[in-house]
C-alpha cells in the first residue's frame, strides 16, 4: 500500500467514559464538569484549532472574527424568500470555545417566562424555578451575589470598562419615551433599558474555553484533540458506542464506555446525528446513508433571531467611527487598552440595550434593542468613513421556523440552512412596530444634540409597507439558532427532558439546538446553563 493510502487508514480505537463532540459553550462546560470529580474519563473533540487568534480574547475582536475562516464555519443560507431571495451570513465558532469565543460577549439569558413555557409545554425540570440554580452555579457576577444571581462560579459576568456618552444618551432617551429603567436584565423582570452586562473578566473575553476547559484541562482525566472534525456517530444496534472522526489526513475512532455527548450547535449537531443514520428516512436514503433511526424531527424547526439595523450620524466626533479612521486615536485607543483593559476595545455587541412591548396585549416584551456607538453596513466589515451610531430591532420570539439538511454524506460539506424570516404576519408586524418604537427613541430629546440626521431607514421610508421593505431588504441574522434537535414529547421532537435522544441509547445533545424554542435575549447564557443542568442530569444517571 502507498504511504499516501496508508496514511488514510484508521488508527487504534480509544476508550473513554464519555465523548463530547464539540468544544463550545456546552462542550467546554461538560468536559470541565464530568472530569472534576476524577472519576471519569473524557475526550472532547473540536473541529476547529486551539483559541490562540488574540483577537478572540479582545472584547471588540469579534468584528475582527466574523469572516476568519480559520476560526469560523462562515454558512450560508439557501436564499431567504421573506428576505427578497438573499442569503444570509451565519458565522459559528469553529475553534476551541466555539462561538462563545468569536459572539458578541452579551450575557441575556432571557425571560422568566421562556422556561416556564418550556416547563407548561411538558418539559418537566426546565421552569424558570427549575433552571435558575443552573444560572447561579455558572455565575460569578460582578455586582455579587443576590435572589438571581451567583458568585464563584467558572464564568465571570461583568459591568461595562467603557464609559459612553452616547450609550447614556440613547438610555436617556428611550425614558423619555415611556421605557422604565433598567439595571438588571437578568433580574426580577427584563422589561426597560439599561447597559448590558458581558462575559468578559477585566477586560478580556470569558469564552467557555477560558472559563471552564483551562482548569479541566489542569485537572487531568481530559484528553482534548482539535482539528478533529466528526465523521459520523458509531452504533451497535441502537446504542451509540462512539465516534468516527477525522484528523491531520487520519480516520480514528474513539469509544465511550458510558455515552457520547453531541455539543456541536444548533446546525452541526443536527448534520452529525443525520450523517449518522439518525433523521428523517428520506433524506437518509437520498444520501445513501445506512438508516439507524427514522427522526423525522433532527433538523426541524430551526428559528433564529433577525436583526434590523437603524443608522445614524451623529454630530460629535465621539463615535467608534472617529476612532478607528484617524491613525492617532487609533493607536491611543490600542495603548489604552494595552495598558488598563479599558476603552473601545472592550466595546461588546450592545453597549446599552432595551426590551418592550410592541402591543400593551402582550405579557413581556417582544423585541430587543441593541444599541452601539459605532456604524457600519455590515458586521465585520469596515465602519463608515462618517460619523456615526446604530441600534437595532430584534424580535424576540418569532414563529417562523426553517430547517437543516445534509446536502451530502460528506461531513466536510455545509449543510443546507433554511430559516425563513418573516414567514408569518406576527413576525412581519412585530419587526415594523419595532422600528417605529426604536426611531421614537432616537430621534427623542436626550439624543437630540448627537443627531445629524437618519441615514438607514431615512426620513423617507414612513409607511408599514416601506418600512416592511427595508426589513427584507436589510434584515439580518443576529447569531441565535436553535431548536433543531428540540426536546419535547411529542413525535418531532428529538430529545427527551433528559436530552436523551429519543429511541437511542447512550447518545444525548446538549447544546442550543435542544431548546423547545427561542429565548427572550441572547443564546449563550442559556446555552450555558443548558450544559450545567446537563452535566447534573449526566452524573446522576453514571452513579
Amino acid at each position: 500500500m502507498s504511504q499516501n493510502k496508508a496514511s488514510t487508514r484508521a488508527a487504534a480505537t480509544d476508550e473513554f467514559d464519555y465523548v463530547i463532540v464539540g468544544a463550545g459553550s456546552a462542550g467546554c462546560v461538560l468536559a470541565n464538569r464530568l472530569t472534576a470529580s476524577g472519576e471519569y474519563s473524557v475526550l472532547l473533540l473540536e473541529a476547529g484549532p486551539k483559541d490562540r487568534n488574540i483577537w478572540i480574547h479582545v472584547p471588540l475582536g469579534y468584528g475582527k472574527l466574523f469572516k476568519e475562516k480559520t476560526v469560523n464555519w462562515m454558512y450560508q443560507t439557501e436564499p431567504e424568500p421573506g428576505l427578497d431571495g438573499r442569503s444570509v451570513f451565519q458565522p459559528r465558532g469553529k475553534v476551541l470555545g466555539g462561538s462563545s469565543s468569536i459572539n458578541g460577549l452579551l450575557y441575556v439569558r432571557g425571560q422568566h417566562e421562556d422556561y416556564d413555557r418550556w416547563r407548561q409545554q411538558g418539559n418537566t425540570g426546565w421552569g424558570y424555578d427549575d433552571v435558575l440554580p443552573f444560572f447561579k452555579k455558572a455565575e460569578n457576577q460582578q455586582r455579587g451575589a443576590d435572589a438571581f444571581h451567583g458568585v464563584g462560579g467558572p464564568l465571570p459576568v461583568s459591568d461595562t470598562r467603557h464609559p459612553d456618552p452616547l450609550s447614556d444618551a440613547f438610555i436617556a432617551a428611550a425614558v423619555e419615551t415611556g421605557l422604565p429603567f433598567n439595571p438588571d436584565f437578568n433580574g426580577a423582570s427584563q422589561e426597560g433599558v439599561g447597559l448590558y452586562q458581558t462575559t468578559t473578566r477585566r477586560g478580556r473575553r470569558a469564552s467557555t474555553a477560558v472559563a471552564y476547559l483551562r482548569t479541566a484541562q489542569r485537572q487531568g482525566h481530559l484528553r482534548v484533540e482539535t482539528e478533529a472534525l466528526a465523521q459520523r456517530i458509531l452504533f451497535e444496534g441502537r446504542r451509540a458506542v462512539g465516534i468516527e472522526y477525522r484528523q491531520n489526513g487520519i480516520t480514528r475512532q474513539a469509544r465511550a464506555r458510558r455515552e457520547v455527548l453531541v455539543s456541536s450547535g444548533a446546525y452541526n449537531s443536527p448534520q452529525l446525528l443525520q450523517l449518522s443514520g439518525v433523521g428523517p428516512a428520506e433524506l437518509l436514503r437520498q444520501h445513501g446513508i445506512d438508516m439507524v433511526l427514522d427522526a423525522p424531527g433532527v433538523g426541524h424547526d430551526l428559528q433564529d433571531h433577525m436583526q434590523v439595523r437603524m443608522v445614524m450620524r451623529c454630530a460629535q466626533k465621539i463615535t467608534l467611527n472617529d476612532i478607528v479612521n484617524h491613525p492617532l486615536r487609533k493607536t491611543m485607543m490600542a495603548l489604552r487598552y494595552a495598558a488598563f483593559r479599558t476603552g473601545p476595545l472592550t466595546i461588546a455587541a450592545g453597549t446599552a440595550g432595551a426590551f418592550f412591548k410592541t402591543h400593551a396585549r402582550l405579557a413581556t416584551p417582544d423585541i430587543q434593542i441593541h444599541f452601539l456607538p459605532f456604524s457600519t453596513d455590515k458586521m465585520g466589515e469596515a465602519l463608515h468613513s462618517y460619523s456615526g451610531f446604530s441600534a437595532s430591532v430584534c424580535q424576540l420570539r418569532p414563529e417562523s421556523r426553517g430547517s437543516l439538511r445534509i446536502k451530502s454524506a460528506d461531513p466536510s460539506v455545509p449543510p443546507e440552512i433554511r430559516i425563513n424570516y418573516l414567514a408569518t404576519e406576527t413576525d412581519r408586524t412585530a419587526n415594523v412596530e419595532g422600528l417605529k418604537i426604536l426611531r421614537r427613541m432616537l430621534h427623542a430629546p436626550a439624543l437630540k444634540p448627537f443627531v445629524v440626521d437618519e441615514v438607514e431607514p431615512g426620513a423617507a421610508v414612513v409607511s408599514d409597507e416601506a418600512l416592511l421593505a427595508y426589513c427584507r431588504q436589510r434584515g439580518s441574522t443576529v447569531y441565535h439558532p436553535t431548536s433543531t434537535c428540540r426536546m419535547g414529547n411529542d413525535p418531532l421532537a428529538v430529545v427527551d427532558q433528559q436530552l436523551r435522544v429519543r429511541g437511542i441509547e447512550g447518545l444525548r445533545v446538549v447544546d442550543a439546538s435542544i431548546m423547545p424554542d427561542l429565548v427572550s435575549g441572547n443564546t449563550n447564557a442559556p446555552v450555558i446553563m443548558i450544559a450545567e443542568k446537563a452535566a447534573e442530569m449526566i452524573l446522576r444517571d453514571a452513579r
